[in-house]
């Protein structure tokens, strides 16, 4: 049995033989990741085209079912009231013109609604307040520590600034 590097088990490795094992065990360990999530996502994507595949095609054999609900629903009416065959067609027409109608309604509704939401306003707004609190922030006082050097009075104003950019 031996090591990744060719190496005994029990034989004393330095430490930059046992860096690079560990950084190239790491490297396959983050590439096994890597192709474990592709396949993962392979299979989570043929499962999702297969779902919607499945389901356009029950949307297809539905629409053209359609035609014959119409004529069962005629038929029905004639059998129910004895009218003539051409009221009956007409009165299931007038059926699908009222499920339309009742339908394009609710369309019409929620379009109205998604027109009035102000989500992204909404989040850019919170942002820019967010942003102008934190501008406003004055920083933490910290305690001054002695065993820094003293700066010269000349460079003490870039120094802080420097500071000041590097913490914020």
């Amino acid at each position: 049995m031996s090591a990744p590097d060719g190496s005994p088990v029990g034989a004393e490795r330095s430490i930059g033989q046992l860096f690079a094992s560990a950084t190239a065990e790491m490297s396959a360990l983050v590439h096994d990741e890597i192709a474990l999530a592709k396949a993962q996502l392979r299979q989570d994507v043929k499962r999702g085209a297969t779902s919607g595949g499945a389901f356009m095609a029950a949307g297809v054999l539905l629409l053209f079912s359609l035609p014959m609900l119409n004529f069962a629903l005629a038929y029905g009416i004639r059998t129910w009231t004895d009218w003539n065959l051409a009221i009956c067609f007409l009165l299931s027409f007038a059926a699908n013109v009222l499920i339309a109608l009742v339908l394009a309604l609710i369309g019409l509704v929620f379009a109205k609604k998604a027109k009035k939401g102000r989500g992204p306003q909404k989040v850019a707004a919170s942002v820019k307040e967010s942003a102008g609190v934190l501008q406003k922030a004055k920083p933490h006082p910290r305690p001054a520590r002695p065993e820094l050097p003293e700066l010269p009075r000349d460079r003490a104003p870039e120094a802080i600034e420097a500071v000041a950019r590097s913490s914020s």
